[in-house]
């Protein structure tokens, strides 16, 4: 099974069942493993604007193939932030904030 497939499979079912974890970790390696323990401990929030993950040091902005971390920035493709956020959104599991994160992170 390649990535595409992966994704495929997901979407088709909606919920992640322990063979398509398994799958993530065989795809993704490291990242694929911390996408998924962000997501068992509830790290991904959905505000009106963006997907945020709150990291060990920080919380990270996610826009489709963008995050503001580090990993991304300097060697680019998909942090696990971006991961976690995509099963996230296929499963429905994230917390939901009926704010913008904008204006939570201008308050900070």
């Amino acid at each position: 099974m390649d990535i595409d497939d992966f994704w495929d499979q997901l979407k088709a079912e909606g919920d992640l069942k322990p063979r398509l974890s398994d799958k993530v970790i065989r795809l993704y390696g490291e990242r694929g493993r911390k996408a998924l323990m962000a997501i068992n401990e509830g790290q991904i929030k959905k505000y009106l604007d963006f997907f945020v993950v709150v990291g060990k040091t920080d919380e990270y902005v996610v826009d489709d193939d963008f995050c503001t971390c580090n990993d991304f920035i300097f060697r680019g493709g998909q942090c696990w932030h971006i991961i976690a956020v995509r099963i996230a959104a296929i499963t429905g599991t994230f917390e939901s904030f009926d704010l913008w994160y904008q204006d939570v992170w201008s308050e900070q």
